[in-house]
This record gives structure tokens, sequence and C-alpha cells, in this order.
């Protein structure tokens, strides 16, 4: 008896492995659910090429020139689409680099310290040599806990992708990733000429359109092709040039989807307009120097996404102003605001402007012995 109550099977070890494979089964069934909208826009393209091509070129029209200028031109906006679809799809979203990660002795000092004043001199500690110029709304550091990074500017953690993206627009669902750095060209490509594509199939299937509703061609199986064809490129037409136009405006502002709802905040106050440079700047910083790839979806953006210029001047708040409104002339140098990021000799959009070494000297001839406050790190929190 004895050995048989020392035999007894202990009880079972509670579902852990069971509950996280659970997880990832769920995981996976989300991924595959995010892909829907893609697989819907794709099979939407497969049927408009078969309904464009096969049932209105090939069958329905009658004069050869217009068959072959028809099909040449659709070719070329279909490629351009799909290549531009393709790219805005499968480009990874970029990530901050490991200078903006915390070290081991940072995170362990971080995780020691209480929340408020203490666990922010660590940050300010750790981002003192980065170029960042923005913060939270109380003036803190931006820093993810997910990441375990100190967020560069204009960057922001996406709940869906689960990681920080730089200069993150938006996460959209019809591309199943993130648009931000890498890739926002692309997917300003995408919207141009999915709505050249759409606008080009209306124009030139409005004719046929006309004349299957005045029976001025016979009712063949093309008939529902052409028909629905008119009223899917119209109807995508209309949401599409008010998405595209909306982005012509945020690449002229430069600003992003996120920027508009949230103003960034620099260190001495909020600027919806910080980082707006002018509009030809404004249009390299995205589509980069040379015109030529410009309608291409090729990567030609300026810059590696983690430090940005800005317009801001930050002005010596303890200068006297004249009787008229205006800043004495010995004390009218201003700071240029924010100081040289670590990237911006890799930047060509301030090659108009002094360069930061002249600008900085200049400041310093104004202001001997007064150190440049965009050069140190805030001490609000």
């Amino acid at each position: 008896m004895r050995c048989g109550k020392m035999a007894a099977a202990p009880p079972p070890p509670p579902p852990a492995r069971a509950a996280g494979s659970w997880g990832g089964v769920r995981r996976r069934c989300q991924r595959l659910l995010y892909w829907v909208p893609v697989l819907f826009i794709s099979s939407i393209l497969c049927w408009s090429y078969y309904a464009y091509v096969t049932q209105l070129c090939l069958l329905t029209m009658r004069n050869i020139g217009e068959k072959v200028v028809c099909l040449v031109a659709y070719h070329i906006f279909f490629m351009l689409f799909v290549w531009s679809y393709w790219k805005t799809i499968f480009t990874l979203p970029m990530n901050p680099s490991k200078e903006f990660h915390l070290s081991y002795s940072d995170k362990e000092s971080l995780e020691r310290e209480p929340r408020g004043e203490s666990q922010q001199e660590v940050l300010r500690r750790a981002a003192k040599d980065l170029p960042i110029y923005t913060r939270t709304m109380s003036g803190a550091i931006r820093y993810c806990d997910r990441c375990h990074l100190v967020k560069p500017d204009r960057c922001h953690h996406c709940s869906v992708c689960d990681k920080c993206i730089l200069k993150m627009d938006h996460h959209c669902p019809w591309v199943n990733n993130c648009v931000g750095f890498s890739n926002y060209k692309f997917f300003l490509l995408f919207l141009a000429y999915s709505l050249l594509y759409c606008l080009f199939i209306a124009a030139t299937d409005l004719q046929y359109f006309i004349k299957f509703w005045t029976n001025g061609l016979p009712d063949t199986q093309a008939k529902f092709h052409i028909m629905f064809l008119f009223f899917a490129a119209a109807m995508f037409s209309v949401s599409l040039s008010s998405l595209f136009g909306y982005h012509c405006w945020l690449v002229s502002k430069n600003k992003s989807t996120l920027e508009v709802f949230r103003a960034p905040i620099f260190r001495h106050r909020t600027d919806k307009n910080g980082f707006s440079l002018g509009f030809s700047k404004n249009l390299r910083q995205v589509f980069g120097d040379e015109k030529k790839y410009w309608l291409l979806p090729v990567f030609s953006s300026l810059g590696d996404g983690c430090s940005f210029p800005t317009c801001l001047v930050n002005q010596d708040p303890e200068q006297a102003s004249t009787p008229g409104g205006r800043n004495s002339t010995s004390k009218n140098e201003s700071h240029l605001f924010p100081a040289k990021p670590l990237r911006d000799s890799q930047s060509h959009l301030l090659t108009d402007t002094l360069s930061w070494s002249e600008t900085s000297a200049k400041a310093e001839k104004g202001k001997v012995g007064m150190s440049n406050p965009a050069l140190t790190m805030e001490n609000e929190t």
C-alpha cells in the first residue's frame, strides 16, 4: 500500500505550453486576416485586367488603332500601378538604429529608478549625444518602453507591427504594412498610379458604357464587364483623388498623418510646421534630388529617417528689445534650432543656407560666455 501511495501520479502541471501555443495560433490567424484587404485589391486588379484587355479591347473595340493605343497605354499604367503597390507592401519599415537603443546598464538604471525625474535623468543621459529635438506633451524625452529605445524625431510605435517605425505616417490595412520613411514615396506613387489607372479606364470605357445603355452594341457577355468596370473605376477614382490630394498636401507641408492630429512638440514650444522647409525642399525630402527617379518606385528619399532638419529658430528670451519692437543689432543673433544632427552630412536639404559651423560661429560671436540652448538637453520633465 505504501508503494502504491508513493507511486501515485502528481497533479498535472498548469497548461502553460498549451496557452502559449494557442496564443501563437491566434497571432498567425491574425496575420492571415491582415492579408484579406490585399487579396481583395489584388482580385479586383486581376478582374479589371481581364475585363479591360479581353472583354473591352479585344472583343468589343472594332478600330485597330484604338485597340493598339489603349492596350499599350493600359499596360504602362498597369505595370506602374502593380510595381508601386508591390514596393509599398513588401518594403520593410525602417526601425531606429542601435544608437537609439538603451544599453544594458541604462536599462538596469531605468528599472531601478522610480518613475519621475530620476528616470528622466537616465533618459537624458542616454539621449545627450542623439539628434533628438522633440518631446512628449509634458516635455519629457520620448521613450518606448516596449522597444526599450529613445524615440528619434517623427518616430512612433505601431501597435499592429509592434515596432517603432521611422517617420511613421500610418498603418495601412490595404497594403498590410506601415507607411513610413522607407516606403512613403512608394505609397504616394501607388496612390498616383492607381488614380491614373482608374481615370484611364473610366475615360476609355465611357463611350462603350453609353452605347450599351442606349443599345448601340449587341447584348453580349462583355456588357456586364464593361458596365461594372466603368462603375468600379469611377468609384475608386473619387476616393483615390481625395486621398491622393490629402497626401500631396502633407508632402507640401512636410507633415505626416500623425503630425496633423498631434503637432510635434519641440523643446520650447509646439510647432505644427516645425519640419517644413518650403515646398521645394519638402518635395525633395520625399522624392530626392534626382528628378529622373521621381516617377519610379525606387528609393530616393533624402536622409536616414532618424534625424530631420527643421525651420525653427530659437530666440534668446533674455534679449532686450528696442522701442520699435525689434531686437538691437548687438543682440539680434539667433540660434538655429535644432543643432546639427549626427547625419546632416548626408542631407542636401540645407545646401542653400549657411553651413552649421558658420551659423554656430556667428552665434558664439554674438553671445560670449553663454551656452547655446539648442546644444543642451532640457531639464524639465
